[in-house]
């Protein structure tokens, strides 16, 4: 463990000595680029497009989009890059619009606008399919908005228009559908969802985070997309990363708006205190232009063409990898992506452990994103497929066959009914982390050394995948945060 006392040197020290200390730390990360990390990382496998991004960042990193009129380049950076986005999601120049840290913070503005449009809702809701991202709680959280999940077709994993429209009362006050949804890649139907807001004078939004600066260009290369965009009637906002499949440096995305009161109800201003006035168009006040800049400058470096080229080689690797996991015995592809996002399931019965799966196609090189079962819908491994995935798809295949055989070979696991008997009399929140830390071992986790270690990965996770996997939805909850806190302590490592 490292001395805590060292953290702050007597002396500042040379900067070649804390680029060679990160080197040594980010050596036990995933990888960032190859496309062997198929969650977190979007790598455009173009050295010179991240060349031009790095240098708009560095550029922009010390200019402070808290006040735009001290800076008036970002007001001019936020325009081109909003511009672009709405121009090619069903908008134009004129499309109101934010530039935002990522999608979370998108969805939460939208959420606000929405709330915040209906002063005279006292409890207000907003109705979500089940397979709407965890960023729609985060807010409702935040905001004090309760989320309704509505449950979604087990077959398609879509939402089902008319059974969102039911869940709506006096009291909702968005309607919200997702373009694709993140865990099966699949996209809603945009079109029904919407008329059936604007029916009883609701907003829709249209959480396109993931897909809204890709489904264009799978369209494009002949994939057969539903409308999603703001060219649908009764979507009025959406969001869009371009850190995702923009392929711009993280903490870039675009929330649009379909008319104007919409976006000055997702503002915040005080001019109630003794300080300067505040006008916030996003949840943060100070922040950097670095990722601004680095959005705008991928945009240019890539151009319509470099994202046509990308679409095309993320779509045909995507329906390579959705044959080959056809043809491996046990495994299946849950529902029909419209998107290069897959859900790797099991087929029938077959007891194939995927938290193994996950962890022994993680010793072969590749991270495959555990996805637990929720509310009838069934776990999986979750895989984003980018431009630079189609070079490793066969070896991606080869992997997951090798892991099956290996998990297989090994017999199945027993279920944690020890751990689970034990957690069930326990409120985990009056644990300390160093009391929490001492129960992991029962899970069978296997943490990597101390990350100050820089020691290279050695985590299985599958013990306590398996664990929330059979835990109810609070518990669960519990036990995520609890190890995200010891997991920052001391007491977890080396």
């Amino acid at each position: 463990m490292t001395d805590r006392q060292s953290f702050l040197p007597e002396a500042g020290r040379p900067a070649a000595d804390l680029l060679a200390e990160l080197r040594a730390l980010t050596a036990a990360d995933l990888p960032t680029r190859g496309g062997r990390t198929t969650a977190y990382t979007y790598d455009a496998g173009r050295p010179e497009v991240r060349a031009a991004a790095e240098g708009a960042y560095l550029a922009m990193l010390e200019v402070n989009g808290l006040d735009p009129t001290a800076f008036p380049s970002i007001v001019a950076l936020e325009r081109r890059v909003v511009g672009a986005v709405a121009a090619r999601l069903g908008g134009d120049g004129a499309t109101p619009g934010v530039f935002t840290s990522g999608g979370t913070e998108s969805i939460m503005l939208a959420v606000k606008a929405a709330r915040d449009s209906r002063p005279e809702v006292a409890e207000p809701e907003i109705v979500v399919p089940a397979t709407a991202h965890a960023a729609f709680f985060k807010a409702g959280k935040y905001l004090k908005v309760k989320v309704v999940a509505v449950p979604v077709d087990p077959e398609t994993f879509r939402a089902v228009p008319a059974a969102m429209a039911a869940a709506c009362t006096e009291r909702t006050v968005l309607l919200v559908a997702s373009a694709p949804s993140y865990a099966h890649g699949v996209v809603d139907p945009v079109a029904a969802i919407a008329a059936a807001a604007a029916e009883r004078g609701l907003p829709c939004h249209v959480d396109a985070c993931v897909g809204g600066w890709l489904l264009p260009w799978l369209a494009e290369a002949g994939a057969d997309v539903p409308p999603f965009d703001l060219s649908v009637p009764g979507v009025t906002s959406l969001s869009c990363d371009l850190h995702k499949f923009g392929y711009a440096p993280k903490g870039a995305s675009v929330l649009l708006f379909r008319d104007q009161p919409m976006r000055l109800a997702a503002y915040f201003a005080c001019a109630q205190w003794p300080g300067y006035p505040v006008v916030n168009s996003t949840v943060q006040s100070s922040k950097g232009a670095g990722p601004l800049a680095g959005a705008w400058a991928t945009l240019q470096a890539l151009g319509a063409d470099g994202y046509r080229a990308l679409g095309r080689a993320a779509l045909d690797a995507t329906r390579r990898l959705v044959a080959g996991v056809g043809a491996i015995d046990g495994l299946r592809v849950l529902g029909a992506p419209d998107a290069t996002l897959v859900a790797i399931g099991t087929s029938g019965d077959d007891p194939l452990d995927l938290w193994e799966l996950a962890d022994e196609s993680r010793a072969r090189g590749f991270f495959l994103q555990p996805q637990l079962s929720v509310d009838g819908l069934p776990a999986s491994l979750h895989v984003t497929l980018t431009g630079v995935s189609g070079e490793g798809v066969d070896a991606l295949l080869a992997a997951v066959r090798e892991s099956v055989a290996a998990v297989r070979a090994r017999g199945p696991v027993a279920p944690p009914t020890d751990v689970l008997a034990l957690l069930d009399g326990l409120d985990l929140y009056l644990l300390d982390d160093a009391a929490f830390a001492s129960l992991l071992p029962a899970t069978g986790l296997a943490l990597a050394p101390d990350p100050d270690s820089g020691a290279g990965s050695g985590t299985r996770m599958a013990g306590v995948n398996r664990l929330l996997d059979a835990l109810p939805p609070h518990l669960r909850d519990q036990l995520a945060t609890r190890f995200l806190s010891a997991l920052y302590s001391p007491y977890l490592g080396g």
